[in-house]
C-alpha cells in the first residue's frame, strides 16, 4: 500500500526504506538472519516538496530539494532504528563536498556525523552527535558522512535542504557495515570495521540566527529569503561559515 504525505496543495508518494534494504549496516546480525517480514516498511522518504508550483519552481531555479523523511519508533533488534547513512560528493572543480540542512518537525533525533580520511574511509577522524527536538536545526557540514537515529518513543519527522544537482554516496557506510558507531539501548558501541575511531563530542543544535529564522520557524520559509540556503549549491564560497559549525 502506497504511504502519501500532503504538503501545500500536493499529495507525494513516499520512497520506502525496507528492511531488506538496511541488510548491510544492521547491527544485530543474528536478530536480522532470523528475522522473516525482510520486506516490511522502516522508514519514508517524501523528496521535492513545495506548497505549490511557484514554490517549486523558485526551488528547482536555485538547484534546491526539500524533503521529509519519516521513521517510526522501534528496534532493528538490540540497536535503534536509523537511516542507512551516507556521504556527499564533491562539488565538480572542488575538493569540497555538499552540506545539508535538516530541522526536526516532530519528535526527537540523533544525528551521527563522521569524518573519515581521503581514500581510507575505515579511518575515523572525527565524530558528532547532536541531539535534536521539535524545531532545531542540524547541518551536516562538507566533509561529513551522517546517519539519524530515532531513540525516542516517538515518530521522528525531519525536513532537509540539499542541492539537488548530486546523488547521496552510500557504499562507502554500506561496505563497513556501518557508521563508526551503532546507537544501542545501553549506548554508543564501536563499529569494530572502522579504526582508530575518537571519542565522540557531543554538540548542540544550529543556532537560528545563522540562517536568518525566527526560533522555532520553520526553514521551509527560507523559500522566501532563498539567498541564505546558497551554502548549499556554492559551499566553496562559505567555508568560514561552515567549518565553523562543528
Amino acid at each position: 500500500m502506497e504511504v502519501t504525505l500532503k504538503f501545500g496543495d500536493k499529495v507525494t508518494v513516499a520512497d520506502v526504506r525496507k528492511l531488506h534494504d538496511m541488510e548491510d549496516v544492521v547491527f544485530d546480525r543474528e536478530w536480522f538472519e532470523e528475522t522473516a517480514e525482510r520486506n516490511r516498511d522502516v522508514y519514508y522518504m517524501f523528496r521535492d516538496l513545495a506548497k505549490s508550483d511557484s514554490d517549486l519552481d523558485a526551488i528547482k531555479a536555485h538547484h534546491l530539494r526539500y524533503d521529509i523523511t519519516v521513521i517510526p519508533p522501534r528496534m532493528l533488534g538490540s540497536e535503534y532504528i536509523k537511516t542507512v547513512g551516507h556521504y556527499h560528493p564533491h562539488v565538480p572543480g572542488t575538493d569540497i563536498s555538499y552540506p545539508e540542512i535538516y530541522q526536526v518537525l516532530e519528535g526527537s533525533a540523533t544525528y551521527l556525523l563522521q569524518k573519515v580520511k581521503n581514500g581510507e574511509e575505515d579511518l575515523v577522524l572525527d565524530v558528532v552527535v547532536i541531539t535534536a527536538e521539535k524545531g532545531d536545526l542540524v547541518l551536516v557540514p562538507p566533509g561529513y558522512g551522517h546517519v539519524t537515529i530515532n531513540a525516542s518513543e516517538n515518530t521522528l519527522e525531519m525536513a532537509n535542504w540539499v542541492c539537488r544537482e548530486f546523488s547521496s554516496v552510500y557504499e562507502p557506510i554500506k561496505r563497513l557495515s556501518g557508521a563508526s558507531y551503532f546507537l544501542l539501548k545501553d549506548g554508543f558501541v564501536k563499529n569494530p570495521l572502522y579504526r582508530n575511531i575518537p571519542p565522540i563530542r557531543h554538540l548542540k543544535p544550529l543556532a537560528y540566527n545563522e540562517l536568518g529564522l525566527d526560533p522555532g520557524e520553520s526553514m521551509y520559509e527560507l523559500i522566501n529569503k532563498v539567498e541564505k540556503l546558497r551554502f548549499l549549491t556554492a559551499p566553496q564560497d562559505f567555508t568560514g561559515f561552515l567549518t565553523g559549525v562543528l
